[in-house]
């Protein structure tokens, strides 16, 4: 009996001294922020898909695809995604978008047909960079560049977006130049990070991922749809630079080479209790949040 109660006291103490003490949390370090940790969308890099539910706005990043975000503006201003759809919806992978009609597709008007692959770019394009202490299986460093995933191989000299949950990609074929823009997905599942350096990825969604997170799977190969009523049609895609102020969505995005970002990210990595009984003092790129709030 007396070494059953030493025994239970001894894993109570163990307990006790497991306690994780309480820590800021990611919405604590929000509050916290001031007005200079956050930036606001700018119109001529964010794009607006407009759905019968409702908008998705996407943040462009062109220092890590020139050429093809400059391909996708045109696209969008000359209204080409006007009326096409959702042609597929992969469970825990991607939905994308583009022309259902693969044997009459709809012709461009000034947007070139082909961009050359964007996979990579040289590091010296991206200043923004903000490294991770964590090690990561897909990148030499992994960390945020502008309010992106990020990662790097320094020995190569080159930089590239993660396929992060709501990153934005160009569809491409075996062709590693194919991809012009027309089909674009986005990250509705799992991190395929896989992918990362396969394929030209041009930003993220800010808002409204729920919109395309929940559309119905398609059992056919791939996820692409293979009735025409199975589609989401798309109303428009513009650019926000091309509609009018008034009808512009609000967003701030926090500034991730702030402090405050910094703090956000720390409070993903040492989570604190007391609901918490185990923090692995890690964070992977992919969970690393990146606020998003509506203006003020």
């Amino acid at each position: 009996m007396r070494l059953t109660l030493i025994a239970a006291a001894a894993l109570a103490a163990h307990a006790y001294a497991g306690e994780l003490p309480p820590r800021p949390s990611v919405a604590d370090v929000v509050k916290a922020s001031k007005a200079d940790d956050w930036r606001p969308l700018d119109p001529r890099n964010t794009l607006y898909l407009e759905l019968p539910a409702g908008r998705v706005v996407i943040e462009l990043a062109p220092a890590f695809a020139p050429a093809t975000i400059a391909n996708i503006r045109v696209l969008a201003h000359e209204q080409y995604y006007d009326g096409l759809a959702i042609i597929r919806s992969q469970d825990n992978f991607v939905v994308q978008w583009g022309d259902p009609d693969e044997e009459h597709p709809r012709s461009f008007k000034s947007a070139k047909e082909k961009i050359p692959a964007e996979f990579t770019m040289p590091i010296k394009a991206d200043p923004h960079f903000v490294k991770m202490p964590e090690r990561d299986g897909y990148a030499p460093q992994v960390g945020h560049s502008d309010g992106f995933p990020s990662a790097r191989d320094p020995k190569s000299g080159r930089t590239w977006l993660a396929h992060c949950y709501g990153m934005v990609g160009v569809a491409r074929g075996e062709d590693p130049d194919s991809g012009n823009g027309a089909q674009l997905y986005v990250v509705t599942g799992q991190a395929p990070r896989q992918l990362d350096r396969n394929i030209t990825v041009v930003g993220r969604v800010v808002s409204g991922m729920p919109l395309l997170s929940t559309l119905p799977r398609s059992a056919a190969p791939a996820g692409f749809y293979d009735k025409p009523e199975q589609r989401t049609p798309i109303k428009t895609l513009r650019l926000a630079a091309d509609v009018p102020e008034a009808e512009r969505s609000k967003f701030e995005v926090m500034r991730t080479e702030s402090a405050s970002y910094a703090k956000v990210v720390d409070a993903v990595r040492h989570r604190g209790g007391p609901w918490t009984k185990y923090s692995p003092d890690y964070v992977d790129l992919c969970n690393a949040p990146i606020p998003v709030r509506e203006a003020k």
